[in-house]
Parts: C-alpha cells; structure tokens; sequence
C-alpha cells in the first residue's frame, strides 16, 4: 500500500517539473539574420531555334473520328470500342466548352450525372447508363437525350435526340 502512495507522488512530481517555464534572455535568439548577397546574374542571349529535325520524339496523335452531321448511332456504333461504366466515372469536358461529370451514385435504372455549362439538350441532363457500346445519358425524368460512343482512350463522340454532336474528352 505504501509503495502504490510513493508511486503515485513520484509520477505527480516528474509532471510537475515538466511543467516549468523555460525563459531565454540570449541576445542571439532575438537578433535578425543577416541579409544575404546579391549573386551575379549571367546574360540572357536570344536567337531562333533551329528547325526540329527529322524524328519527333512524341508517338502521333489519334484521329478524332467525330461523327458525321446526321451520322447514325448505328453506323458509330459499329467501329465504337468497349467501354466500361468503371472507365466513365468523373469529369469530362464536353465539346471543349462545358463540363459533365458522371458518379456511380445510382438514380432511376441508370447513375447519377450532370453537366455545368453546357447548352441544349444537355442542360437537362441527370442520369447516365452503359448499353453495350454506348454510353446513353438521360435527362431528370430518365428518358433518352442522347448517346456517345468511345472512339479512342479518353474519347467519346455522339449526338443528342435533337442531332446537337457530343464530343466528350478528358
């Protein structure tokens, strides 16, 4: 029983003294740094760069395959590639101009989606779904406004009902 006393006070004692002020009155705490010097700078030259040479270092770039005014979905179709729902989920620039972003929060028979920006048919947008391989996005009452297929990674072309092109790019 004693020793649980003296324990006891020896742990109150080392808090307490862990608990005491510490002051430092040395000039050298208080004391600015001194400024530092200025470095001598090179001269800038300028001139025209050579022409690039032959063999470019960047693969080329893939052809965006937009559809065709009054294309068929079917006719995209046909030389769309698979696409996944996993693969669509996040933000998309749609047309270069506005944003759609799709989640995996489900609404209705598809997940939600919206966009921020656009005009037309799109402003209505709400719900999207993957149907083979299209994409169809749905307004807020679940019908169809329209439909895009993956045409190269990060990729997708389509239309609305109405035949406003859809080109969707990350």
């Amino acid at each position: 029983m004693q020793f649980r006393h003296m324990a006891t006070g020896v742990v109150v004692i080392l808090s307490l003294a862990g608990c005491q002020r510490t002051a430092y009155n040395d000039a050298s705490y208080s004391a600015a740094p001194a400024p530092l010097t200025a470095q001598p700078v090179p001269s800038v030259q300028g001139g025209q760069l050579p022409p690039p040479s032959g063999s470019s270092q960047f693969p080329a770039a893939p052809s965006n395959t937009a559809p065709v005014a009054g294309a068929q979905p079917g006719a995209m179709g046909a030389n769309a590639m698979d696409v996944t729902k996993e693969s669509m989920v996040g933000s998309w620039r749609v047309n270069g101009s506005c944003d759609m972003f799709l989640t995996l929060t489900n609404l209705g028979s598809g997940s939600r989606g919206g966009t921020r920006g656009c005009a037309g048919e799109l402003t209505a947008m709400g719900s999207w779904e993957v149907s083979g391989k299209q994409v169809i996005l749905k307004d807020r009452s679940g019908n169809q406004i329209g439909s895009v297929f993956k045409t190269a990674d990060n990729a997708f072309s389509g239309q609305t009902n109405s035949g406003q092109q859809i080109s969707l790019s990350r």
